[in-house]
């Protein structure tokens, strides 16, 4: 179990946009931030975060809630994990009561499978830092490779000593399962006899977006040839390679600021990289680039440029990755390196400065780098030619945007010296359309752009829902604030009679909103409303200095969910339709006291509408006594009266 006083430092200390930060490209949008949503594959951001409320919503999924709710979505962690994640994110001394052996066996499958990879990570360091045969084999060759210590000790790189069994009897003497050693692929298990899959290699941990240990990629350094020069580990329910790449962990955040992913092939280009200073890139790990791979960098980034080897297969094979990241949406640069050059090599032997500067003059639009690559293979061979220029019509109908398209299409015309008709053409038949179809969406998208005059429409809606849905609004934001309303109150004036007059009072909202809903025996009609409006009054009453944040991290996560949901709407619809909406709501000369009162006025003013909807419908019965007939009008009469003061009251024409 964690302290309370831990979980209570976190959430004092946590800013919700700076965890989010890490892992989503987020936007300033006014007082909040704005990003695309880490939950779905959209190219239009609806994901919201609000530093003042310190709570999320993402639209097109319908989550939301706070920096814990985050981190137990995005990372799928359990709320210790996500607090223990905070915890080391700010420095927080993490304090738990020490568990049982029965807690310990209980603990969930996935987290024990964790462990296990994270004991496997230190044990490595530890084989590579601090044994003989580490220093002498991985660490020299580590060394040979350029790496500085520090640039080890940052990726924790790591060797696995070349004995049959070093790591798993290690870890069964330190209490680890052997059960979870085999689903990490850590051990291979045959029979009677058990062995580590990485012996005699070096070592590359293979981290999540959050940093935690998801598998390894080891590295040979025998002339064996039977053996595979890499290994990485196979797929567990923690490691799925086509959902991971590597050195997303310490690239995110430089990612998001630069807005520029640069994505490699190999675990060195990246570690070389980063060493060298240019911090924002990635690699597929040797295996073929896949769409998950891809959603993952553009939650960060919509920019994209692919680094080559000098060599032509290495840069055939980084061409079908291409067609893949344009698919998605998003915007490709490429750049190759001198002959007998790669991304290690170059940036091991470049200043920072010399590295920028050679990626800066040296990138190139995709399409201009394919007509260059695949006209060398073309050469004056016109069969060869017209294939070229088709690879390259292929790759734009990849793109999902009309506009660019018709762009890369007037580009691909330049250089190839090719007319664009043509090329409409056969675009539109890769695309499997018919052309005259493709014009006109083409036309149409145009058409899309212009300012046309549309009447607006009314949108239906449940108006008791949105009013209800309004006060527990009001009830967080100024629930806790003292105003001076002004009520009418029945008084007698200096003829006898009683007559309607105005009254100040000071009282905090949610006093006056819980007094005048009792006076008036209004109930919520939602469940989900009916269940948060109680909560929070009591939690009002309770607590002189009520704070949304504080309230919010220690409720139910399904009220929390339903609360940022009313928190966020703001974000998506303003105020002023609620005029479309038939509930006006005054904005001159606003004050709180105003809306507090107008948003009353306007449910009392519903609620008698639907009173008198009810009575009429009572009067057009059939076999209705004349006597009873008579009362429900006169009752008809008095609703429509006090409508009509409400209305007086609101401004509004009954």
């Amino acid at each position: 179990m964690i302290n309370k006083s831990t979980i209570d430092a976190v959430f004092e200390t946590a800013r919700l946009e700076e965890v989010i930060g890490d892992f989503v490209q987020l936007k300033k949008a006014g007082s909040n931030f704005k990003g695309l949503s880490p939950f779905s594959d959209e190219r239009t951001p609806s994901f919201m975060v609000s530093p003042v409320k310190q709570i999320w919503k993402d639209f097109s999924s319908g989550k939301g809630g706070n920096v814990v709710a985050f981190l137990m979505e995005h990372e799928h962690f359990t709320y210790p994990e996500a607090i223990k994640y905070l915890a080391k994110k700010y420095n927080i001394e993490f304090e738990e009561t020490e568990q049982t052996d029965e807690q310990k066996q209980q603990a969930d499958e996935r987290e024990s499978m964790y462990l296990v990879s994270e004991f496997a990570n230190a044990f490595f360091q530890n084989s590579l830092l601090k044994t003989e045969q580490g220093k002498a084999i991985g660490l020299t060759y580590f060394k040979e490779r350029g790496f500085t210590e520090e640039t080890i000790k940052k990726f924790g790189l790591g060797y696995s000593p070349d004995v049959w069994d070093a790591l798993t009897a290690e870890a069964i003497k330190k209490g680890y399962q052997l059960n979870y050693l085999e689903k990490t692929g850590l051990t291979i298990v045959k029979e009677e006899k058990q062995f580590d899959r990485f012996k005699g290699r070096v070592m590359f941990p293979i981290q999540s977006m959050s940093g935690r240990v998801l598998g390894f990629g080891g590295r040979i350094l025998t002339n064996e040839k039977k053996a595979a020069k890499y290994l990485n580990s196979p797929e567990s329910d923690i490691y799925h390679k086509s959902k991971v790449l590597y050195g997303i962990y310490y690239a995110k955040q430089t990612i998001a600021k630069e807005d520029n992913c640069y994505l490699v092939e190999g675990y060195t280009d990246v570690i070389q990289f980063n060493q060298t200073g240019v911090t924002n890139v990635v690699s597929s790990s040797g295996t073929a680039l896949t769409s998950d791979q891809i959603r993952l960098i553009s939650r960060l980034t919509k920019n994209v440029t692919v680094l080559f080897d000098s060599d032509a297969a290495g840069m055939r094979a980084s061409l079908r990755g291409i067609d893949l990241i344009l698919e998605q949406g998003m915007n490709v640069k490429v750049c190759s390196f001198p002959d007998g050059e790669d991304p290690d090599s170059f940036a091991k032997q470049n200043t920072l400065e010399e590295l920028t500067g050679y990626l800066e003059e040296n990138v190139q639009d995709f399409i201009s780098f394919k007509a260059s690559l695949l006209q060398q293979e073309s050469k004056n061979d016109p069969i060869k030619r017209a294939e070229l220029v088709r690879d390259m019509v292929t790759s734009i109908s990849k793109i999902p945007d009309v506009i660019k398209r018709e762009i890369y299409v007037k580009e691909c015309s330049r250089i190839m010296d090719i007319s664009e008709d043509v090329l409409f053409d056969t675009l539109a038949q890769i695309r499997n359309v018919d052309v005259k179809e493709d014009r006109k969406q083409q036309k149409q998208h145009q058409k899309s752009l212009e300012v046309v005059k549309t009447e607006p429409k009314s949108p239906k809606v449940d108006e008791q829902y949105e009013l209800e849905r309004k006060i527990i609004e009001i009830l967080l934001l100024y629930g806790s604030r003292e105003e001076e309303f002004e009520d009418l109150v029945l008084k007698e004036n200096d003829e006898g009679n009683l007559v309607l007059e105005p009254e100040a009072h000071t009282t905090k909202v949610f006093e006056k909103i819980y007094l005048d809903l009792q006076d008036d025996e209004i109930e919520f009609t939602n469940n989900s409303f009916k269940e948060i409006y109680a909560v929070l009054i009591e939690q009002l009453h309770q607590n002189e200095e009520f704070k949304i944040e504080t309230f919010i991290n220690h409720i139910a996560p399904e009220i929390a969910s339903e609360i940022t949901a009313i928190m966020m709407n703001e974000e998506r619809y303003t105020l002023h339709r609620w005029i479309d909406m038939e509930i006006h709501v005054k904005q001159k000369d606003f004050t709180i006291a105003q809306y507090v009162s107008d948003i009353i006025l306007n449910l009392r003013r519903f609620l008698i509408s639907q009173k008198v909807e009810e009575l009429s419908q009572e009067v057009k019965a059939p076999n209705t006594d004349a006597n009873d007939n008579q009362e429900t009008i006169q009752d008809i009469m008095d609703y429509l009266s006090l409508k009509r003061i409400l209305s007086e009251k609101l401004n509004r024409v009954v």
